[in-house]
């Protein structure tokens, strides 16, 4: 019999004491998830069986409710009366003062107006003239000065009463407001009213317009970036109704305000009071014509009430856009003969565009845009006909739910079945 030594088994022996022994003998943490439905997916789930009984009242389900729905939005587009007028080449093509205006081509000109209810619907016409325009105050120290410009004045016809609200907007087209640089390109900080400083400006996503050295000292630009910087700076003009019947003088004029409910009330919050000094900023390249002798405490731009700049730098996302710039929210638009005046400004021929102007009255669906109409129509159209298909197929040639001879190995070609028999008997 053999003797143990007791020391082996001693609490106090030197195994005992050892920390690898000891780290074996604490409990392993789990990374198994909590016992929990949720953690165990083992939620309730509803997982339905596809039968004719539940597809083929679905089909005829949303025909029913997507085509009625559809021809509403329809409806509602319909009863928008609105006129497109585009402008791109008036300062080219267009007749100059003093000669005659002459009509616009028709393909610049689209229209739809019901009811119409005046007796002329003359086809549009344009004609051009060179001015100089004059930006802030008359003192050229400290406004604009004398600026050249060409105006162009379009003429044309409103068949029918236009019920406020009347918007006019511009449309420009082939303008990718939604290019990644373009659109990270301007400084919020600054647009709300902070001085940023150089340095901040030249390192912000403001690039390439960030800053410029003026006498050896690097000064922001304000504001910085592509995206101000390309400011749409037509000036549209109220629209003048000619010839007025019944009335004390030959014109008068459709008064339409530009500075105030044009942009999002979310947009005005944005901006806010600068706090520049403004001898210690530079004017954006495309805003030299306006402040050619640079900002001043008489003369410099006011961001927060300038809600046309607002509206345009909601950037749009798609390459063709329209923008509100000035409203009528109280008369009606007669039908008549009117005029509108517009400085040309933006050239959009450098880059392939076009620009238009739109006035356009509205509904509860909105503006314009047939589009949703036509996609609930042909949904719901497409959805009928498939539901009518399915219905006679299965009427015709009924399927039994869950029939096996509808597996793919149960309907193998026999010349199949028969190579694999002798493949499987030579491999034995």
């Amino acid at each position: 019999m053999v003797d143990q030594t007791p020391g082996m088994t001693h609490e106090d022996s030197i195994g005992s004491q050892d920390p690898h022994n000891q780290e074996e003998e604490k409990k392993t943490k789990s990374r198994r998830p909590a016992n929990t439905a949720f953690r165990q997916q083992r939620l309730k789930a509803w997982q339905p069986i596809l039968t004719p009984k539940t597809v083929l009242p679905l089909f005829f389900a949303i025909g029913i409710i997507f085509a009625p729905i559809g021809g509403g939005l329809l409806f509602a587009s319909a009863q928008v009366q609105e006129i497109i007028l585009d402008y791109s080449r008036c300062y080219l093509d267009a007749p100059e003062f003093p000669a005659d205006a002459t009509t616009m081509p028709g393909n610049l000109v689209t229209s739809h107006f019901n009811n119409k209810n005046h007796a002329r619907d003359d086809a549009p016409q344009w004609v051009r003239r060179a001015i100089n325009v004059t930006y802030g105050p008359d003192d050229p120290l400290v406004g604009s000065g004398p600026v050249p410009a060409t105006r162009c004045t379009i003429t044309f016809s409103i068949p029918a009463n236009m019920t406020p609200p009347v918007l006019f907007y511009y449309r420009l087209t082939n303008f990718y407001q939604n290019h990644r640089r373009y659109a990270k390109s301007f400084n919020t900080a600054q647009l709300s009213g902070t001085a940023v400083s150089a340095g901040d400006v030249h390192s912000s996503d403001c690039t390439p317009l960030t800053t410029v050295t003026e006498n050896g000292v690097q000064i922001p630009y304000y504001p910085c970036g592509l995206a101000p910087n390309s400011v749409f700076n037509d000036t549209f003009y109220s629209p003048v109704l000619l010839n007025v019947e019944g009335g004390n003088a030959d014109n008068s004029t459709y008064v339409m305000q530009n500075t105030s409910n044009i942009s999002w009330e979310s947009d005005k919050k944005l901006y806010g009071q600068s706090k520049y000094n403004w001898s210690q900023v530079a004017v954006p390249p495309n805003w030299e014509k306006r402040y050619p002798n640079g900002y001043s405490d008489a003369y410099h731009p006011d961001l927060v009430n300038d809600e046309q700049f607002q509206v345009w730098m909601r950037l749009a996302g798609l390459p063709t856009f329209s923008k509100l710039t000035q409203r009528n929210d109280t008369a009606t638009m007669i039908s008549g003969r009117y005029s509108v005046d517009i400085d040309h400004h933006f050239n959009v021929t450098e880059y392939g565009g076009t620009k238009s102007i739109i006035i356009s009255t509205r509904t509860v669906m909105g503006g314009k845009n047939p589009f949703l109409g036509i996609a609930y129509v042909v949904v719901g159209g497409i959805c009928i006909v498939l539901g009518a298909l399915f219905t006679v197929t299965h009427l015709i040639k009924p399927r039994k739910l869950g029939d096996h001879t509808y597996l793919s190995w149960n309907n193998a070609a026999p010349s199949a079945a028969v190579h694999a028999s002798g493949r499987d008997l030579g491999g034995e």
